[in-house]
């Protein structure tokens, strides 16, 4: 959990930082509000995650016809946003199962929760405007990842 403390310390200390990035800000208050959310949810995008990583959750978001929400995550332009009924559809009774047994919540409540922090954690994790070929890394490359971006100043 060291990487996490890390995050976490950059999000309570890192108010000014999150008021100069646009959407991050946002990403900010609910990490600080709900740091499991985004821990599972890193563990899922990972490479190593249950779902193969980012490109495994695009395959599923365009299997589920819903190819342009996560797109417009990826891309440089607007995030739209995403329902928890949709996060359902996208992953599925035992992925959902998962995330909600690693949130201590119902599955639904999960998808809830998800669908708040999924546009904006994809957006900032992409700021090429594009999916890695090789993908995001390891859940572990992720965090830091997310640490750096959370620590970076404008």
């Amino acid at each position: 959990m060291g990487l996490l403390d890390s995050v976490l310390g950059a999000v309570q200390g890192g108010s000014d930082t999150a008021a100069g990035t646009g959407g991050l800000g946002g990403l900010l208050g609910t990490l600080a509000s709900n740091p499991k959310v985004v821990q599972a949810l890193v563990a899922m995008l990972g490479n190593d995650g249950p779902v193969g990583g980012l490109s495994g959750l695009l395959a599923r978001f365009q299997q589920a016809g819903l190819g342009e929400l996560i797109q417009s995550w990826i891309g440089s332009g607007e995030n739209l946003p995403v329902s928890g009924p949709q996060i359902e559809q996208v992953l599925g009774g035992d992925a959902l199962s998962m995330l909600a047994s690693k949130l201590g919540t119902q599955p639904s409540d999960a998808a809830s929760q998800v669908s708040q922090v999924l546009p904006g954690l994809i957006d900032k994790l992409t700021p090429q405007g594009q999916a890695p070929a090789g993908g995001l890394g390891s859940s572990n490359d992720l965090m830091g990842m997310l640490g750096g971006l959370l620590g970076n100043k404008p």
